[in-house]
């Protein structure tokens, strides 16, 4: 595979969202092993009225971010412009697709999900195969870009021992999501899926672990503390550490709510059984992936009952790495060598 010559940066655009920073810093990551990059994480935060205006109408971009390097603001977009810059989500198009035009062309633009009307405005756009996008400059995957390590999962794991290690086995991870655009969490859906996940519990003595998302409606949770008293449960309550990558190495299997396809790919790159909550509501796009995922053997569909099955761990992330260095390779802005 070709090297890159010389020190070259790659610049992730982060929004301090981990379900989009992730994408961005697992494919950075794994072109730096690979190609010698240095990763350098640039902090977006655009100021108003540009962050509910689409990208689009961003008039000059690089100004409309937040001033300052602090936690409040945007760290500096300047000269001289990195070799690769990579970012993920709505908030990152105008910047990326800005950082490529001011370095007259030379660096690489790499954008992750549906960049909409400024598609051509990137060198690479990378979307799940579900998204429905194709395109000479689109890259699909099946899953997604934010693939833990393990040994990183691992060193997670063991600092939550003392609490996980309170709990009997199997011990399931319980994934929450929450109401988003295509599917309704409900008070009632959740005494549903307490009621199956009790009965799992029940059956099989498991242990439950259960972390929610920034989208999880707070009475969600009460509820299934309320309808889940009396089992060995364990639930964060967002102090602290987040306990999420120590859950993936430290659970025996998954059960993941279906309104996060993030959480869902990311449960199944570990290889343990994954089984997906269905919600009211979805989408055609949904759907698709759901589809997709049950048939290649990644997951099931969760009906209270603890299931197990092997399968080889979801990892996209060495095949669109190498989709992306074989861009890079082609393109003189790349600077690469064989």
């Amino acid at each position: 595979m070709a090297a890159l010559a010389g020190e070259r940066t790659c610049w992730v655009l982060t929004l301090g969202i981990a379900g989009m920073d992730s994408q961005s810093l697992g494919l950075a990551r794994e072109l730096a092993d690979r190609a010698g990059l240095r990763i350098v994480e640039k902090r977006i935060v655009p100021s108003w009225p540009w962050r509910h205006l689409p990208p689009e109408l961003w008039l000059a971009p690089l100004r409309c971010l937040g001033a300052g390097s602090d936690s409040a603001g945007s760290d500096s977009l300047a000269p001289p412009w990195p070799d690769v810059v990579i970012g993920t989500g709505r908030l990152t198009i105008a910047p990326g697709a800005a950082i490529r035009k001011a370095s007259g062309g030379r660096t690489f633009s790499i954008h992750i999900h549906h960049p909409g009307a400024m598609g051509g405005r990137f060198d690479l756009v990378l979307v799940p195969e579900h998204d429905r996008l194709r395109g000479n400059n689109v890259v699909t995957y099946r899953g997604g870009l934010n693939v833990p390590r393990p040994d990183s999962l691992a060193a997670a794991a063991q600092r939550f021992a003392g609490v996980f290690d309170a709990l009997p086995r199997p011990r399931v991870a319980v994934l929450v999501g929450g109401s988003n655009r295509c599917y309704a969490m409900t008070p009632a859906w959740t005494r549903g899926f307490a009621a199956q996940l009790r009965q799992m519990a029940e059956a099989e003595g498991a242990g439950l672990l259960f972390t929610p998302s920034r989208r999880t409606d707070p009475e969600v949770m009460a509820v299934l503390r309320r309808e889940l008293t009396g089992l060995p449960v364990w639930f964060w309550d967002g102090s602290g550490d987040n306990p999420y990558s120590a859950m993936l190495g430290a659970a025996d299997a998954f059960v993941v709510t279906a309104d996060s396809t993030n959480m869902v790919a990311e449960a199944c790159s570990t290889g343990k059984p994954v089984l997906v909550a269905r919600m009211p509501g979805g989408s055609g796009k949904f759907l698709e992936f759901h589809r997709g995922m049950r048939e290649a053997g990644l997951t099931r569909d969760f009906a209270g009952v603890l299931e197990r099955w092997a399968y080889p761990p979801l990892n996209d992330v060495p095949a669109v790495a190498d989709k992306v260095l074989t861009c890079l390779s082609r393109s003189a802005r790349g600077g690469l060598v064989s």
